[in-house]
């Protein structure tokens, strides 16, 4: 192999480049003028260990003027708010990396248990009479719920806070 971080072999490469019609890899870059192409080696500094660069990142982060400090005034869904510790811990859960419902049911029963009892807790709590935990994201979970209010009410006019997300916004008026 000639990188660790490049599974391809020099061999498997030069397969690749005969596939697509290059002699090399130089000749996948003839496109880019000279000038814009740097012509020494990159200058970098040493390596540094991981503790050295979380610290250097965090350093160069706090340089940054952020939410945590400062009122937030951006709007479209960007707000200041308090997460608590736990959900860190859940989202990292294999059965939430992703938001979509499983189809195999023999094969997920704890994430469909999962998601029932969260929809049941948000029910509960909101006093709603149905809740729903298992769509893609916030811009189509919008989207739902207004396609459900006009199939409640049989209105054809959805009112938004202006707070919402431009983008989720356009999610709707699709």
């Amino acid at each position: 192999m000639a990188s660790r971080y490049i599974a391809n072999t020099p061999a498997e490469q030069r397969e690749m480049l005969r596939t697509i019609g290059a002699s090399s890899i130089e000749d996948l870059l003839v496109k880019i003028p000279p000038k814009a192409r740097l012509s020494r080696p990159l200058a970098l500094p040493p390596a540094l260990a991981e503790a050295d660069l979380v610290r250097h990142m965090r350093a160069v982060a706090a340089k940054n003027a952020d939410a945590d400090r400062y009122a937030c005034f951006q709007g479209a869904g960007s707000y200041d708010h308090y997460v608590p510790s736990p959900i860190n811990h859940l989202i990292s859960r294999g059965e939430f990396f992703t938001a979509y419902t499983p189809y195999q049911p023999e094969a997920s029963q704890g994430t469909l248990r999962t998601i029932y009892e969260y929809q049941t807790m948000i029910a509960e709590l909101t006093g709603m009479d149905v809740a729903n935990a298992s769509i893609y994201d916030g811009a189509s979970s919008l989207a739902e719920a207004a396609l459900m209010a006009h199939s409640v009410t049989e209105r054809t006019e959805i009112v938004l806070a202006r707070g919402v997300n431009p983008l989720y916004r356009r999610v709707v008026a699709t």
